[in-house]
């Protein structure tokens, strides 16, 4: 999918179903907002985007915690579900959307290009509706982050489709 055309058409499903975003965001540093910021109107589906590429800025703003990425790592889905849950906490929003990963050979446990991701729909005081999945990606590194920002939008309208059948 195009980077244009995964940006409105995430653009044009929030608005048609009135959600707005919060994006919290590691290895795409802002892609994924910025993906919806290019559409005309974007005040009207994002509120807000963290950019937290330090894992101390994950734990600070967005509650991240240390035992959390201890056991897992930082390249994981647990991670980002932890970043999405502390975005949709930190925000007005009714979706939140959360990358972290790696595009090259950094960490020798993690395959180059590893993306995880997590959304969560806000659904009331007891519950959020959640979603988790970790995607590998090729190319260079920001090839990557592109297609990880892409990914997490496509993904989002794929989600929240399944929710209101």
């Amino acid at each position: 999918m195009a980077t244009h055309s995964a940006g409105q058409i995430a653009a044009d499903y929030l608005k048609a179903h009135a959600l707005v975003l919060a994006t919290a965001e590691s290895c795409t540093a802002g892609l994924i907002a910025s993906r919806l910021a290019d559409i005309e109107g974007a005040g009207h589906v994002l509120e807000c985007a963290f950019v937290v590429y330090d894992p101390k800025a994950k734990q600070r703003m967005l509650g991240v915690k240390q035992q959390t990425i201890d056991r897992f790592n930082l390249t994981s889905e647990e991670v980002a579900l932890e970043m999405a849950r502390g975005a949709l906490a930190n925000s007005d929003a009714d979706v939140a959307v959360a990358n972290t990963g790696v595009t090259d050979g950094t960490d020798p446990d993690i395959m180059p290009g590893t993306q995880c991701f997590a959304w969560v729909f806000r659904k009331g005081l007891l519950a959020d509706e959640a979603f988790t999945e970790t995607k590998v990606f090729e190319g260079s590194r920001n090839q990557i982050r592109e297609a990880s920002a892409d990914h997490a939008l496509v993904r989002l309208v794929e989600h929240h489709k399944r929710l209101v059948r």
